[in-house]
């Protein structure tokens, strides 16, 4: 998602109800200047059970693909599986006609770093690495994944390209072990884990908020500062999809694409991502 982050509104306190120690501990930062979040960023328990529910859905989504995935098949061919299955089972692929997006998931191969357009004149081929982004609206509720696939015996670039890329989603996730920690811890670790290992994590995107909205406050970036971007508290639903390049963080977009959705490397190298939601609880982050 390209980055956004309009909040300017504070936390307050409820009228007539004494404060939580969550009230407490927020009001604390913000008085230090830092970048809080406001009540409608937190989830009620219902709203949660209902995005734990499309998120469940959305895994077998995923699953779905993983267990039909092959070389030879069309990125249209996923498509399919994904707008199938997810109707099948009572959901809406939220990416389907998302501000003219045309299809219901988006297939990223190679060089693609996001929003690829499933075709079925793009056939997958032994070595390619995919990356399948889903989103399934259920109930009104909507949860965000996706995951890469490796077709074939691929090159051992690309192999460990997909592995680091899975190693920054879980650093992230372990940054968020416990709640009260920064966007910006997180970013920090991710960014630090992909340049130690020789590469770059993409800056024109990023992660986001979602539950109730495809897209929500507040920008997830996967590079920064620690203490900066905005404090993470219970009751937050929120991605981490960190982008991670095995050349320069630079993208373009493709000259062919008329959509103007289809997100590439500028240096034409490879690209890989994975991507959870994750709700902040009292004990860290679940996804």
């Amino acid at each position: 998602m390209a980055k956004k982050n309009k909040i300017t509104e504070k936390w307050k306190l409820i009228p007539g109800i004494a404060p939580t120690p969550m009230d407490l501990r927020i009001l604390e930062f913000q008085s230090r200047g830092k970048l809080c979040p406001t009540r409608e960023l937190i989830k009620t328990p219902m709203q949660i059970e209902g995005i734990r529910r499309a998120g469940a859905l959305n895994t077998a989504v995923l699953d779905e693909v993983a267990n039909r995935i092959r070389e030879g098949m069309s990125t249209e061919e996923i498509n399919r599986i994904v707008h199938d299955f997810t109707v099948k089972h009572g959901g809406i692929p939220a990416p389907l006609n998302y501000e003219g997006f045309p299809k219901s998931c988006c297939t990223s191969i190679n060089e693609v770093v996001c929003h690829g357009i499933p075709s079925e004149d793009v056939i997958l081929e032994e070595g390619d690495i995919i990356n399948v982004d889903c989103t399934t609206i259920l109930d009104g509720y909507y949860a965000d994944a996706s995951r890469m696939f490796v077709i074939g015996k691929t090159t051992e670039q690309k192999q460990r390209l997909v592995d680091v890329a899975w190693e920054c989603l879980k650093i992230g996730e372990q940054v968020c072990s416990e709640p009260y920690v920064f966007v910006g811890d997180m970013g920090s670790a991710i960014a630090k884990h992909a340049h130690d290992n020789g590469y770059t994590v993409v800056r024109d995107l990023c992660g986001h908020g979602v539950g109730n909205a495809f897209h929500e406050e507040p920008d997830v970036e996967h590079h920064g500062k620690k203490g900066t971007g905005m404090l993470l508290v219970p009751g937050m639903t929120f991605t981490i999809e960190p982008m991670i390049n095995a050349g320069d963080w630079y993208v373009c977009g493709d000259e062919e694409d008329e959509t103007g959705w289809i997100v590439l490397t500028e240096d034409e190298e490879d690209s890989a991502q994975w991507e959870h939601t994750y709700l902040m609880t009292e004990n860290g982050v679940e996804i």
